[in-house]
């Protein structure tokens, strides 16, 4: 019932053709293998919310785009970029991962996966770009999670699109209307 809610939304707000889907706190996981087929079941093409990092998901995730056979058919995974620091992979491409390093770093990173033909997923939350976002009393974990480096972070990622070419996630994949 939410997908179809958050489908008929979209498309009520002017979006005609939603094929992806990026769950929430990162829930499809290990934990919830279910989740793709019910993806599948209500014929998205892609998923972005499998994380190949220790944190919120599982660091043996592919660091690429890869198919992900359910009962109801296949869902296309396609992970947001990370890095190896500090012995293990941490977000780049999404959250305080992207708005705590460089831009300069993010686009090596885009370069390198460039060169070997691996596209990548940058994910930006609306609030992130926020000019007055509300601030929220959370737990202090959730409270780094959601505000460190959140000043400044319009700017940096504006330095990231300058510095890289970026295409709708359907398009990267070669899925084309009919596909979804």
């Amino acid at each position: 019932a939410d997908l179809a809610e958050s489908r008929a939304a979209l498309a009520a707000a002017g979006v005609a053709d939603v094929r992806g889907f990026r769950a929430p706190e990162w829930s499809i996981n290990g934990r919830a293998p279910w989740a793709l087929d019910v993806l599948a079941r209500a014929r998205f093409a892609f998923d972005s919310s499998m994380a190949p990092m220790r944190i919120v998901g599982d660091p043996a995730y592919p660091q690429r785009p890869h198919v992900r056979a359910t009962a109801h058919g296949e869902v296309i995974e396609f992970p947001p970029l990370v890095d190896r620091r500090f012995g293990q992979n941490i977000p780049l491409g999404v959250g305080w991962g992207l708005r705590m390093s460089d831009p300069a770093r993010v686009l090596a990173a885009i370069a390198e996966r460039n060169r070997r033909g691996i596209p990548i997923a940058i994910v930006v939350h609306p609030w992130e770009i926020d000019r007055d976002p509300p601030r929220v009393t959370l737990p202090l974990a959730k409270q780094f999670a959601h505000y460190f480096r959140l000043g400044g972070f319009q700017t940096r990622l504006e330095q990231i699109i300058r510095g890289a070419t970026f295409a709708p996630m359907g398009e990267v994949l070669g899925l084309s209307a009919v596909d979804a």
